[in-house]
């Protein structure tokens, strides 16, 4: 192509639009055909080829990939955190819709027509599910903690295990976080085994205790940690707090919103019910995890710690918007009702095995003969319960499981699966029973 053939903008614009999956809005196209034609001009009068379609494309299509739409999960991973964790009820998505097209009575006292105090009615739910005697929402669990230590603890020592001091994704590092609080972290004990003797240690003149969630790992063998109630009772012998991050948001080891005992997969997590009852002074937990509803970070714990937090001017800046604090009152009332199953997560991750193995036999049959149902298991994921898996059913594809994985990312709606072992698993889990048959046509489709 000579310069005297480059197209002009608009032409531009409007021929690459024509090439696109979905649609863009035109200024974005124009401004993204402006650049691809003055870059194809520089590389024609440096005596090279280049096309501003192509150039354009290759930053278009990109773009057009990453604009958020509907995505169905059939990894297995029930809170896959790439895919925006736990999906909210759809009753809740609702409450949240219809008042993000609204007003809505964030802080107003609608008894009295007074300015009232936003989250109060949230506030209560928790207090009656956990026990606790306040509580504060803000933006996520990062937040709470963060908020917290600088509440508690801003430009004071801090006690927290070796072992706790974790990295999660993103090559994002909680020593990092803690640290931009103010507080002065200092680490206690091992990587693998932290007693009471070392906390005692180093109590005196701290201003708090901390104990965090391991989130996304666990560390097995030769080990040994202090348990909630020792360290709360060794901060209260203090007269400085403890501070819980337990993370994934487990209301209450009995799960009574549940029939039947406990999932034994949750074996060994936290319950932010008990671990108040332990004595810990602020429990923090994720509302995007176990719980089950929007992105949040949750303080329950007693009045006078919570009080503190609520006052610090960080506060503000780490507050939750009206829509989600209503996805979040929805969520929770579906624990106050004991109705589990009502809440996305909790109905994926107690799903009947028979019923999964049923699903996935019909879905395997209308594939085709390349698939196969095997034992496999699902993962609750997001850093809950680290190491513990559901057993579950999955379809087993033997195909060319990179081709046939990308075909499916590319589908309308895509569809995200896992390849293991040179072939492609289907975990129905996670995926809603209306949609079984379109993903396996659109395989049937992909194999040939």
């Amino acid at each position: 192509m000579k310069l005297r053939d480059l197209p002009g903008v608009d032409r531009l614009a409007g021929d690459v639009a024509g090439r696109l999956p979905y649609p863009l809005p035109n200024p974005l196209i124009v401004t993204v055909a402006r650049q691809a034609i003055d870059e194809a001009r520089q590389v024609i009068l440096g005596g090279g080829e280049a096309d501003p379609a192509v150039i354009a494309l290759d930053s278009l299509l990109p773009l057009a990939a990453a604009r958020p739409r509907r995505v169905l999960n059939a990894t297995g991973v029930l809170l896959h955190t790439n895919l925006g964790r736990a999906p909210l009820a759809a009753h809740a998505a609702a409450v949240a819709a219809d008042q993000a097209v609204g007003y809505l009575n964030l802080e107003v006292d609608l008894a009295t027509g007074d300015r009232g105090g936003r989250g109060k009615y949230t506030a209560e739910l928790l207090k009656t599910l956990t026990g606790a005697e306040a509580a504060l929402v803000v933006n996520n669990n990062a937040g709470a903690l963060l908020l917290s230590l600088a509440a508690l603890a801003g430009g004071k020592r801090v006690l927290v295990s070796r072992g706790e001091l974790i990295e999660i994704g993103g090559s994002f590092r909680l020593p990092d976080l803690m640290a931009s609080s103010g507080a002065i972290l200092e680490e206690v004990g091992t990587t693998n085994r932290t007693r009471l003797a070392d906390y005692e240690r180093s109590v005196e003149n701290a201003a708090a205790v901390l104990k965090v969630h391991p989130s996304n790992y666990r560390v097995e063998g030769f080990t040994e940690e202090v348990d909630y109630g020792d360290l709360a009772s060794l901060a209260a012998a203090a007269g400085i707090p403890f501070i819980a991050d337990v993370g994934s948001g487990l209301l209450d080891i009995r799960t009574p919103w549940l029939e039947g005992p406990p999932p034994s997969w949750l074996a060994g997590e936290p319950g932010v019910r008990q671990t108040l009852e332990a004595g810990a002074s602020v429990v923090l937990f994720s509302g995007d995890k176990l719980l089950g509803g929007p992105q949040a970070g949750v303080i329950v714990g007693e009045a006078s710690a919570v009080d503190r937090i609520r006052r610090h001017p960080m506060a503000r800046a780490l507050r939750v918007d009206g829509t989600t604090q209503a996805a979040l009152v929805t969520t929770l009332e579906s624990y106050a009702a004991g109705d589990g199953r009502a809440i996305p997560f909790w109905d994926m991750a107690t799903l009947d095995i028979a019923e999964l193995t049923a699903r996935s036999v019909a879905f395997a049959s209308s594939v085709g003969e390349s698939a196969t149902v095997i034992d496999s298991h699902s993962v609750p994921g997001a850093g809950s319960v680290p190491g513990e898996m559901i057993p579950s059913p999955a379809i087993r594809v033997v195909c060319d499981a990179d081709a046939v994985w990308h075909g499916l990312i590319g589908a309308t709606p895509p569809v995200l699966a896992r390849r293991k072992q040179g072939a492609l698993e289907i975990d129905l889990r996670t995926i809603p029973p209306g949609n079984d048959g379109r993903i396996a046509d659109l395989l049937h489709e992909l194999l040939g």
